[in-house]
């Protein structure tokens, strides 16, 4: 098997495919040191554990179901080392539930616990998820195509011990850990900067793919802060770069260009939906006037295989000017199954709006397929021939997305109608 550097490079050159690993997947559950004193844990997330010489330090640390593998994995490379702290670099729960196994070992062997350091917002949106339980089970069940109706969202946190807001410094053994906050895909982002091992740590502002600056069903992105972040790292002459999702990557030059080459795609995304906000236009023209540059999507670390594009100007959009779109008729819409009947009612009954969709879908202009048939299976929910057509005209597009996050949502969507539902995930 391929080591991990290797792998590196066989991406780096597009010698397999993005798709094949995927950054957003679950990973072989296994360390490898892959510089000294630096031991890379790949599961959905990347978790690392480096050697200070006097105990260790982690920079992220995996989702539940790593919990275990990753402290197994942790101990074969260093048995009586004991986990001094760990850095969250944000809150999302593929990043922050590994701590558990080793404050019980700092307990049994009485040690002192291990200090979990992340920005001041982190317990905030800790607390958020709390609240939100069920709309976080039902929007992940969407993203990532889960058909398990006992699947649930995550109830219980590991709360930081120690926060800051813009910079904090703290030192293990004979390294220096530098912890900067930048909001990018989280209000709570935090990268840290290893000087003596010229490492950096981005968490998810790179994840090997278009940013997750878009994400449909979360919270608000913050594409030109994140921006500015990534110029920041970029500027800094790392050696060894450790993103929160996907593979190192190795070397000065590399580095460098992958994070100044994500900085233009979010900048150029930002600049043209301000621009095009600035005459007053609306959010369709928007969606359908922006234009990622092929010359940065053709870029092995910047392939659109989670977030689409689209997303991201939708997210820009919502930052700068709100959630209304500048269409006069959805201010104050009617029902949206009150408008599906009468359009129906319009185009001459169920029966022709389904043959229609048909001669759509076999033309291949799934896109406007996929809008007709969803206003059959609103209008007559219980309609089996309209969704079984629902089934097939999303399972059809689905196949079509690079994005994954695209392509579940869509595959969500056909999964549902082949129950006879609209969605699996929400009433």
């Amino acid at each position: 098997m391929a080591s991990v550097r290797e792998l590196s490079e066989q991406l780096w050159n597009s010698e397999v495919d993005t798709q094949q690993y995927h950054p957003v997947a679950f990973g072989t559950r296994s360390g490898e040191e892959i510089a000294d004193g630096v031991l890379f844990y790949k599961g959905i997330a990347s978790a690392n554990t480096i050697d200070t010489g006097d105990g260790l330090v982690m920079l992220d640390t995996g989702a539940v179901n790593d919990t275990r593998a990753l402290h197994e994995e942790v101990r074969k490379w260093r048995p009586d080392a004991p986990l001094r702290a760990a850095v969250f670099s944000h809150h999302h729960v593929d990043h922050i539930f590994g701590v558990g196994p080793f404050e019980a070992e700092a307990d049994e062997k009485r040690w002192p616990r291990p200090l979990v350091y992340g920005h001041e917002l982190l317990a905030s949106h800790f607390d958020r998820y709390k609240r939100t339980l069920g709309w976080n089970t039902a929007i992940n069940r969407r993203q990532f195509a889960i058909d398990a109706p006992q699947f649930k969202w995550q109830e219980q946190y590991r709360y930081p011990d120690v926060t800051y807001q813009q910079r904090m410094t703290f030192r293990s053994g004979s390294l220096t850990f530098e912890l900067r906050h930048t909001r990018g895909e989280t209000e709570d982002a935090t990268w840290t900067w290893v000087p003596e091992k010229k490492l950096l740590a981005p968490g998810d502002l790179f994840i090997w793919a278009v940013p997750n600056a878009g994400n449909p069903q979360k919270v608000q992105r913050y594409a030109g802060e994140w921006a500015a972040g990534l110029r920041e790292m970029a500027a800094l002459g790392a050696e060894l770069l450790l993103p929160g999702h996907g593979l190192p990557i190795f070397g000065k030059e590399r580095i460098a260009a992958a994070l100044s080459d994500t900085a233009e795609l979010l900048e150029t995304v930002e600049a043209q939906v301000v621009a095009l906000m600035n005459t007053g236009c609306t959010l369709d023209r928007v969606l359908h006037e922006v234009q990622i540059p092929a010359h940065l999507l053709a870029k092995p670390y910047l392939k659109p295989v989670y977030d689409d594009p689209q997303f991201l100007v939708r997210n820009v959009w919502r930052l700068y000017g709100g959630w209304y779109d500048g269409e006069p008729d959805n201010l104050l819409p009617a029902p949206r199954a009150e408008q599906a009947r009468e359009w129906i009612s319009l185009s001459g009954g169920l029966d022709r709006v389904l043959a229609r969709v048909q001669e759509l879908r076999d033309a291949g202009n799934l896109r406007l397929a996929c809008h007709l048939v969803e206003y059959a299976v609103i209008a007559e929910p219980g309609s089996k021939a309209a969704h079984d057509l629902r089934a097939g005209v999303y399972a059809a597009r689905a196949k079509l997305q690079e994005s994954s996050m695209a392509r579940n949502i869509l595959n969500h969507a056909a999964l549902a109608s082949a129950q006879g539902k609209r969605d699996l995930a929400g009433s």
